[in-house]
């Protein structure tokens, strides 16, 4: 029997942080898109 426990279920859903993510997660916590959106939608 070959039963998974829920903790190796949970890692299984887990992936790796790339950097493009903390990147983005990054910038999406420093810019004030709201400001910035209100800025160039007029254009």
């Amino acid at each position: 029997m070959n039963q998974r426990s829920f903790a190796s279920a949970e890692f299984a859903l887990k992936k790796k942080r790339a950097r493009r993510d903390k990147f983005l997660a990054e910038m999406a916590r420093v810019v004030p898109w709201a400001k910035l959106i209100a800025v160039i939608e007029p254009a």
